[in-house]
Order: C-alpha cells, then structure tokens, then sequence
C-alpha cells in the first residue's frame, strides 16, 4: 500500500477513527497491530511469514539472552538471531547475484556448467524489519534494553505500518517505552497511557505529512522522468546533460527517500508515538562524515552503532580505522541492493570517509581553522562535500558499466556543447523549474531553520491556507497515477 495512494489515507482514516473509539490501550495496541499486518499483507500476500519469522525468531531469543547469565549462551543465542535475520535477508537479496557472479566466474574459467536462478521475489521492507528485530537482540545482549514481556508489545514494535517498509529503521530502544508510557507519576498502577489524537500532535504529524507528500509528488515524481530520459541512454548527452540529470537524480531520491520519512514520522506523530528525524538538510554537509549525520541518519547510525563500533570503530590503529570506515561503508552500499552499482556506490564513500579522515589525522590544526567557519570558508566546503556526493548517485542510479563510466567522465572533465545545452533546456523546462525551486526552497529550510514546527503552529486559518496550497500544487500535476517509492526496492 503505497503512502500517496487513495487507499491509503483511506486505511489511515479508518485507523485514526477506530482508535479514538477505542477506550483502552490494549486493545489499542491490539488494532493498530492488525492495521499494521493489514496494511504490509495488503502489499506483500503470502510473504508475510517472513515478517512473522523475524517477529517470532527474536522475541523468543532476546527473552532467552536476557535470562541467561551464562556468556558463552548469551553469545550463542545473538549468534542465532544474526544468522537467522541475516540469512533471511541474504537469502531473498543476494541469492540471485550470487549464482550470477558464480555462472560468470564460472564462463571465464571455462567450466561451462550453470546454476540456474532462483528468481526470486525481494520481500518489500525485508531490508528495514530485519534491522529493525536485530536491534533488540542486540541492545538486550549489551544489556542496553529489558525484553518485552508480551508478544504483542514486541511484534507492535517490528510491524509498526508507518516504519515497516522503507523506515526509518527504527530500534527497540526507542520506541519500546513509548508503548509503555505511564498515565502520570502521580496516580497509582500499571495502567498504560491512551492513545489519544491531540491537537498539537495533529498539527504538526499533518503539516509533516503535507511537506512528505509535496516532497514525494510534486517534486521527485515530477523530476524523475527526465532521469530517465537521460540515464537510461547516457550515451552522446554532453556535460551539463549529465550535470543536469545528477543533480535532478539527487533531488529526486531525497524527495522520494525524505518524503516518505516525513509521512511516517507525521503519521506515527498524529497517534502520539515519536518517530527520531531522517534527514537534516543534508545537501548543505560540509564533509562526508557530515552527509552522513544528516542522510539517512536511522542507517548511518545503525551502521556506525552495531557494524563500526563492533569491527573496532576508532579504538584501533589509524590504519584499521579507516579499514573499518571503508568497510562499513562498503556494507552499506551493498545493504541497498544486489547489484556492482551499489557496492561502488559504497566503497566511494567510505572512500571519502577514510580520506577525510586521513586528512584530519595527517593535519589536525584544520579542524579549527578559521577560514572554514567564514561564510566563504563554509561554501567552499559545502561545494567540494556535494560535488563529491553528487558523483556517487551516478553509480548508484545507472547499473550498466559502459554508462556509468560514460556519465562520470563527463561529470567530471566538462564538455560543454551549446546546442545540444538549449536543446536538453527546451524539452526539460518543467523538471529545470522545479530543481531550481526546490533548491531555493531548500536554501530557505536551511537557513530559517525548521519550517514545520513553524507553519504547524500558524494560526488555523493559515494553516488550512498552507494544506490547500500543497494540495492544489500536488494535484495539478498529478496524472493519477501514483508512483513507487525508490527505496521499495531495498
């Protein structure tokens, strides 16, 4: 069920009606656990055991970790509960590019024999609710978390339907105790808090889905057809083509990736759950360790959390570190997908993340160089940090070798043909207009700060003045149609 669908604001209507019906919290927690198996069958059929398996898998084996005082169990149960997710995933994900990669290796040594393909379906949301279990296993065996003490709690947790198929990755640790809020300090018992629709949650989940809609439809969607146009034959496109489709190929994901975070944090907002921040504005980075505190923060911190920490993270010499940097990074690009484009997409940033490190370690006085803190200083480092960003969305958007080596090397040595220049500038003029708008826009979210908590606390006449707006923006470019979310294929 996709988030900019008519069924699904039908479907969230419906969850938003019964729950304000409903007077306790259980069974509260009861219907918003069949919404949320509703709403992930409603995609994915029969596939939905695997969410069951990974629900069932780590409930009962982070109960087991958390009762065990033994260490040589307790290491032998999260080894359990890696192998069982991990398997899972890398079953389903990376089964097929394997007896790819192995039938390949296999012509050029001439063996001749193939395994054939599995053909396998990608499970949507396997990539986000494996995450999503494996923190709770982990954090009990830190003895960071106390288990749930009923399925139920813990199963809400992993299908929770507005993180469950695109994130943000959520961890136990953090939304846990929000289903076990107390009433209040003062009054007596164990009874658990409702659910209850307030307006200040509701001002501000709408106005957030409002951006996460706007961002989605009427600018991500809008800019991906000239994408295509231009990284489906790169082949003869110029420099400022190759320029213009990179920098709309990056506009477009975090659109589509920022947008569908902002739905499930304002839709997870409007029932009084919390949802941490996905994005902070992360095309005004000022270094590659930058970018990644501000895209896709849920994963770079789970990466650096339960991947870099655990392999050593800056505890070791310089040298590991940065091994450990690059290979986190490499991980991670591969975590997106089974497929070359990824994994170079990764080792290019953790190439960045290493070399910037480097850099630092090699001349630490940079670190408090005045220059950089000037406003000249601050956009040269945002420029040299984007430009650098910008290059790996090549790899990661085009998967054929000869295209992607082509599109680069006009990214970076610059051949301008000016014909050619108003010809791409005639046919795009929509998509050209709404990069220059979202940048503009973008300028303006970065240096007023956070635009929702302002507009959602707008008096009502204005506020409904701003919903009517996206609205009208939204549906006059609308063909009906609507679109997947990029991230459904990780």
């Amino acid at each position: 069920m996709l988030f900019n669908s008519l069924q699904f604001i039908v479907f969230f209507v419906i969850v938003l009606a019964s729950i304000a019906i409903i007077k306790k919290r259980k069974f509260q927690h009861l219907f918003l656990l069949f919404a949320s198996y509703f709403f992930f069958y409603y995609s994915s059929n029969y596939l939905i055991v695997l969410l069951l398996y990974s629900t069932l898998l780590d409930f009962y084996l982070g109960g087991a970790i958390y009762k065990s005082d033994n260490p040589r169990t307790r290491k032998m149960l999260l080894i359990c509960s890696m192998a069982g997710n991990l398997g899972l995933l890398g079953f389903f994900k990376y089964a097929d590019f394997a007896i790819t990669q192995f039938n390949a290796l296999g012509n050029q040594l001439g063996l001749g024999n193939h395994i054939p393909l599995l053909n396998l379906v990608l499970p949507i949301g396997i990539s986000f609710y494996t995450f999503h279990t494996m923190t709770y296993t982990i954090d009990i065996y830190r003895r960071h978390l106390v288990p749930s003490k009923t399925l139920r709690e813990f199963a809400l947790f992993v299908t929770f339907f507005p993180s469950l198929v695109a994130g943000p990755i959520l961890r136990a640790s953090q939304i846990l105790p929000q289903f076990r809020e107390q009433i209040s300090q003062s009054e007596v018992g164990t009874k658990l808090k409702l659910i209850l629709l307030e307006e200040s949650n509701m001002r501000f989940g709408v106005t957030m889905m409002a951006f996460g809609f706007l961002k989605k439809m009427f600018f991500g969607d809008n800019i991906s057809p000239m994408v295509n146009d231009i990284f489906n034959y790169p082949v003869g496109a110029e420099s400022f083509t190759i320029i213009l489709a990179t920098i709309g190929f990056g506009i477009q994901i975090y659109c589509d990736f920022s947008g569908y975070s902002d739905i499930a944090i304002g839709a997870a907002m409007i029932m009084g759950f919390k949802i941490p921040a996905n994005f902070k504005r992360p095309y005004f980075a000022t270094s590659p360790s930058d970018f990644w505190r501000r895209w896709h923060i849920s994963l770079s911190s789970w990466l650096r959390d339960y991947l870099y920490i655990t392999l050593g993270g800056n505890r070791v010499s310089k040298l590991r570190t940065y091994l450990n940097l690059f290979i986190t990074m490499f991980l991670g690009g591969l975590w997106h997908g089974a497929s070359w484009n990824f994994v170079i997409w990764g080792m290019l940033h953790g190439s960045y993340l290493a070399i910037h490190k480097v850099i630092l370690d090699r001349f630490p006085s940079l670190k408090n160089n005045k220059f950089f803190k000037t406003k000249l200083g601050i956009v040269l480092s945002i420029f040299v940090t984007q430009y650098l960003v910008f290059l790996t969305w090549i790899p990661f958007r085009v998967k054929d070798v000869d295209n992607m080596t082509y599109a680069i090397s006009k990214y970076v040595v610059w051949d301008f043909a000016i014909n050619k220049t108003l010809n791409v500038i005639s046919l795009n003029k929509l998509p050209i207009i709404l990069i220059i708008s979202f940048i503009v826009l973008h300028y303006v979210s970065y240096r007023k700060g956070n635009l929702i908590e302002r507009i959602s606390g707008l008096k009502l006449r204005y506020w409904i003045v701003f919903l009517t707006g996206v609205t009208f923006s939204i549906l006059i470019l609308y063909d009906g149609k609507p679109e997947d979310f990029i991230y459904f294929r990780f």
